[in-house]
């Protein structure tokens, strides 16, 4: 029972590291993925192109915060259980 609350609590921890990692590269992330779109389709308005870059990038923010509010429930739960069962 311990070896498996240690391994939700390593699996929570790298759901927070990665939801970090997404919410704070959005912008990166996100641009890219407007340019890998507007090269595949070989030109687009400028207004539509923005509203692309907008829409990936709160894309990856959704997916961050997602990510890091599961991890860090995860991680919680699971040692708030584990520090019962090392008391009892």
């Amino acid at each position: 029972m311990k070896k498996k609350l240690q391994g939700f609590v390593m699996i929570g921890a790298l759901f927070s590291l990665l939801g970090v990692i997404l919410t704070f590269s959005s912008v990166s992330l996100g641009s890219s993925m407007a340019d890998s779109w507007l090269a595949s389709r070989g030109g687009a308005d400028t207004a539509y192109y923005h509203l692309m870059v907008k829409s990936y990038i709160n894309a990856f923010l959704v997916a961050g915060g997602i990510m890091l509010v599961f991890g860090l429930m995860l991680t919680s739960l699971a040692a708030f259980k584990l520090m019962n069962i090392m008391e009892g």
